[in-house]
């Protein structure tokens, strides 16, 4: 897709120059440039989703994993017995 966008004089001679410099186009720059930036927001996203995820976790008195299987088990052997042979 095309798209026009204005850049600051100073920032576009210095992509010039980065893309002289490395044999890449001006387009390519910033084809990295964007992909890099929407990288860092989904981890960011990541990260705060899993913070938040934490957060709750310690807030809700959460349980190891561990904890919650073996409690789990115990409750259904409970009711419906040990498994058959």
């Amino acid at each position: 897709m095309k798209v026009t966008i204005a850049l600051d004089s100073e920032l576009y001679r210095a992509v010039k120059v980065e893309a002289a410099r490395t044999d890449r186009s001006v387009r390519q720059i910033v084809d990295e440039a964007l992909e890099a930036w929407l990288d860092g927001a989904e981890q960011h996203e990541d990260r705060e989703s899993a913070d938040a995820a934490l957060a709750e976790y310690g807030r809700d008195g959460g349980v190891a994993v561990e904890t919650f299987f073996g409690t789990l088990a115990a409750e259904t052997k409970a009711t419906y017995g040990p498994p058959e042979s």
